[in-house]
């Protein structure tokens, strides 16, 4: 033990060094930590091969052999919980072999025992990634699961082989270096594997369980097999400075309006605090917000405050564009009185339904969308929707026709309650903005009116949709 010790002393001195050197400048940002760890383990070989009963009359006798590690770890924050912790430890390994023969195999063999120690030393580096799940709110109580791959680099070894002859009765021990290269029989400079560790974090005391597996095989055998070392053990470590108070955290804020998120009653849309996070509201949505808008809850422009542009003479004919605005006339004669005689003005020519306003009607369609299965609208369709009911309140004459389509999934009469309850849904909506009920009417078509094949995807996509249709008289 103390040659081991001494042998660890001698390779891991310069490295401690420099990692105290290390944590000596990080300490100034008190985030970076070096620690002391170490603790003792049960280590075995994992062995496959085809030799002929080796798994029924070999393998059994395999035994597990206890082992230690002692070593150094750097603990680097990432954020979130969330730390890297790279190590260097010196670590034994290996395994037993210990076969006991009863009287008559004894007499037979002339051999009581044979028993064999794999003793294998490494320098070993695990990469380790560490979360903390926090027990105090000061962090420095937690529990901790790590997980990373180890780099191996052999240090040395030997085999120690033990036998009991029983006529005579004679006890032989040998202790043979192990050979490290590439040839057979020898075993390989370096072995790579996967650890996991788990365990508590009291202060500056972590106390865990940890076990790793070789994923290369680390012995060069004289016949065709793998070796790969596992260990299970416990370790204490001990961290040697502080990690002092995390960076303080900047919560989320989607919007950016300067509200985290879990305060921001509207995280998707830039506001004030005064508003919870929302923005001003616009209760007559004419564009200006109820703190600048003088006539609140009447759509208006913003160079007028937000009022409706004045008539001042009430003949229906606003100021901008009567000449005469302090004498009633008719629209017809720019707002001032028409001289006697009176002529009669010819009828205004019928409405018509323009096609650019079919095209924005149908743009306005394609963007009302529901949830999954619901009649309840996704958020992004309230603003197609203001939209749908401002263009209705500038054009009296319109009446709209709300349908609602699906495809041919699921059942029938399901489809048209849905397709039914979604054109409603809108019809509702608009109610709301101040649309008169006369204008609107809302029918739900189910799966009846296709306009593509239901059996392809995209031909369903196309029949999941909502169509609105203009028309000057009520059909």
């Amino acid at each position: 033990m103390n040659a081991g010790l001494n042998a660890l002393f001698a390779v891991m001195r310069k490295p401690f060094l420099a990692c105290l050197l290390a944590a000596g400048g990080f300490s100034a940002q008190a985030q970076v930590r070096l620690g002391v760890v170490g603790g003792l383990h049960s280590s075995n070989v994992i062995e496959s091969n085809h030799l002929a009963g080796y798994d029924t009359s070999t393998k059994r006798f395999f035994q597990s052999r206890s082992g230690f590690e002692l070593g150094l770890m750097l603990e680097v924050p990432l954020g979130h919980n969330l730390y890297f912790q790279p190590s260097m430890t010196y670590i034994t390994k290996g395994r037993r072999y210990d076969r006991n023969y009863d009287s008559l195999k004894a007499l037979a063999s002339d051999t009581i025992y044979n028993k064999s120690s794999l003793n294998l030393n490494y320098i070993e580096i695990p990469l380790d990634l560490t979360y903390k799940f926090p027990l105090t709110p000061n962090g420095k109580n937690n529990i901790f699961f790590s997980l990373g791959p180890y780099v191996s680099f052999i240090y040395g070894g030997n085999i120690t082989t033990q036998s009991l002859t029983a006529d005579p009765q004679q006890f032989n021990s040998e202790t043979d270096p192990v050979t490290v290269g590439k040839g057979a029989g020898s075993y390989k400079t370096l072995d790579i594997g996967a650890n996991g560790k788990l365990g508590f974090e009291l202060g500056n005391i972590m106390v865990s369980a940890y076990f790793s597996r070789g994923i290369t095989s680390f012995y060069n055998a004289p016949y065709p097999g793998t070796f790969r070392h596992t260990v299970f053990g416990a370790s204490l470590g001990i961290w040697l400075n502080s990690a002092g108070t995390p960076p303080h955290l900047k919560k989320k804020d989607t919007d950016k309006d300067g509200i985290p998120d879990d305060q921001d009653a509207c995280p998707l849309k830039p506001g004030t605090a005064k508003y919870q996070g929302c923005p001003v509201p616009d209760t007559d949505h004419d564009g200006v917000d109820d703190e600048h808008d003088s006539c609140p809850t009447v759509a208006g422009l913003a160079r007028y405050n937000g009022c409706p542009i004045p008539d001042r003479d009430g003949d229906g004919v606003n100021d901008e564009i009567d000449q005469c605005p302090d004498s009633a006339g008719p629209a017809s004669n720019h707002g001032c009185p028409l001289p006697p005689p009176v002529v009669v003005a010819p009828p205004p020519p019928a409405p018509v339904i323009r096609k650019e306003d079919s095209v924005a009607i149908n743009y306005i369609a394609h963007n009302v969308l529901f949830n999954s299965g619901s009649d309840r609208f996704q958020d992004s369709t309230s603003r197609a929707l203001d939209e749908l009911a401002n263009r209705l309140a500038a054009h009296p004459e319109w009446h709209l026709t709300i349908e609602g389509h699906t495809d041919a999934s699921g059942n029938p009469s399901h489809n048209m309650q849905l397709s039914q309850k979604r054109a409603t849904a809108i019809r509702n909506y608009l109610l709301a903005k101040g649309i008169a009920a006369s204008r609107l009417t809302a029918i739900g078509y189910g799966q009846t009116r296709p306009v593509a094949d239901n059996r392809t995807t995209a031909g369903k996509a196309a029949n999941r949709r909502v169509e609105l249709r203009l028309s000057i008289e009520k059909q």
